[in-house]
């Protein structure tokens, strides 16, 4: 199914999905001096032109590199930093958020096969929130791992993150409705959204506003995790060598 670009696959919830959604002349002054009262001319002479170095300057950092590794991410991982504010906007639409949430306990916010996916992988950390929209509602949660390989294992293994539940949305895609799962992963983070409807109405294949709520918080978190490596980057630019 190919929706907003990314792959997703619609599962029934509670079963593990096997679609995986994814996403670089010199110029030297003359002078002239004229002679003095025997009307003579001095030979010219000329004035130092500009100097350049002949060592090429660096090339700047990629910012890649700085969501590859916890070695050189050192940027803080806040809430706040993946999901600020009560809501989002994306690509023009806004969307309200229910519900936030951080844990060291990975598995704790991921469903069966997932679950011990991050228990075994390295996650360091998982971040969710919860963003909804008339009647349909999406958790996408970003799991933290120490390497780019770590994270790669765990978005290919399953993506059945665990809905949460908060203000102005209930319990979604629990018990038997059928919802739109997908995952991704760049640099060390893997991420995961769930989505379906909050009355418990099953997504189809067609549903184009699911897969529009889906692809814009996918797209929203990709941006975030992206605008890490950017800052620092910038930052190590500008410092002192």
């Amino acid at each position: 199914m190919i929706g907003g670009g990314a792959l997703a696959t619609v599962v029934i919830a509670g079963v593990v999905a096997t679609g995986i959604v994814m996403s670089n002349d010199d110029t030297k002054g003359s002078g002239e001096a004229k002679g003095g009262a025997s009307g003579s001319s001095a030979p010219a002479s000329a004035a130092p032109g500009p100097s350049f170095s002949s060592v090429a300057p660096l090339p700047p950092p990629d910012p890649n590199d700085f969501i590859a590794d916890e070695k050189k991410d050192r940027a803080p991982l806040t809430l706040d930093g993946f999901f600020p504010g009560a809501q989002i906007t994306v690509n023009g639409r806004t969307y309200a958020e229910a519900a936030a949430h951080s844990t060291a306990a990975c598995a704790s916010a991921a469903q069966r096969a997932l679950a011990s996916t991050l228990q075994g992988s390295g996650c360091d950390r998982m971040f969710r929130a919860t963003y909804h929209q008339d009647g349909l509602a999406v958790t996408v949660g970003i799991a933290v791992f120490g390497t780019t390989a770590e994270a790669q294992r765990a978005k290919q293994t399953s993506r059945n993150i665990r809905p949460l539940a908060g203000k102005g949305v209930g319990n979604f895609c629990q018990g038997g409705p059928v919802c739109l799962v997908t995952s991704n992963q760049v640099g060390r983070y893997a991420y995961y959204t769930s989505t379906g409807y909050t009355s418990g109405k099953s997504v189809t294949s067609g549903d184009t506003k699911a897969y529009r709520l889906n692809n814009d918080v996918a797209d929203f978190v990709f941006r975030q995790i992206a605008a890490r490596g950017t800052a620092q980057a910038s930052a190590a630019a500008g410092a002192p060598g």
